[in-house]
């Protein structure tokens, strides 16, 4: 006998839950939530891992990289709008390029950042049906940032190192914020804000991101 067929992923309804979900967490910023909602997570993954794509879990997506859980991806993007538009923004460690995709829906212009050039095409794959004219794909070193596009009013790496590359707060623009996360096996996101010559310090929840590593591949 032919095995039954799995069922097709309904996404609407899922994306709708994970909104739901995220609400239930905490997430209160209404635009942040539109912009999760509007980007098909699902296409984002491997095939066989999309019924599991707007699950609150980090999902593998190849050379030891991994797609943020929802909800962090949600937390972060909302710690960078409390009270302010994202602007110029600056994304290191695209991944598949999910996150990017969120923050194009929030951000004037969004210069992603992949150090793998193997996951930036396949970012760039993932990206290609939604046609998103304000996103621009790069295959750099994300510790040295995106000198020849700064200043950025918003700078969001989705990698943890022991400190922050000073060249990311040299590229923040006045009043400009920079989340990242920091430490080791204990790692806490860092929200620094530039004020002036001034870099202002506050620490939110803990984390757990890939290394943040140099060079290229």
């Amino acid at each position: 006998m032919t095995p039954p067929r799995a069922p097709a992923l309904d996404a609407t309804r899922a994306r709708a839950r994970m909104i739901e979900r995220l609400r239930a967490q905490g997430i209160r910023n209404e635009r942040v939530l539109a912009a999760m909602a509007a980007v098909p997570r699902h296409q984002f993954v491997e095939k066989g891992l999309a019924f599991s794509a707007y699950d609150d879990s980090a999902l593998p997506i190849g050379l030891q990289q991994t797609i943020s859980q929802p909800f962090v991806v949600a937390r972060m993007i909302e710690i960078l709008c409390d009270g302010r538009e994202l602007g110029r923004t600056l994304e290191i460690g695209a991944g598949c390029g999910y996150q990017a995709a969120v923050l194009s829906q929030l951000a004037s212009e969004v210069f992603a950042i992949e150090r793998l050039k193997m996951l930036l095409n396949r970012a760039r794959e993932n990206l290609r049906p939604l046609r998103l004219p304000n996103l621009r794909l790069k295959c750099a070193d994300g510790t040295l940032g995106l000198p020849e596009a700064a200043p950025f009013d918003t700078i969001i790496v989705a990698a943890g190192g022991l400190k922050v590359p000073p060249a990311l707060k040299t590229q923040l623009a006045p009043e400009g914020r920079l989340l990242i996360p920091v430490g080791d096996a204990d790692q806490r996101l860092l929200l620094i804000e530039r004020q002036g010559s001034v870099f202002k310090e506050n620490w939110y929840e803990a984390v757990r991101f890939v290394p943040l590593l140099t060079g290229t591949e």
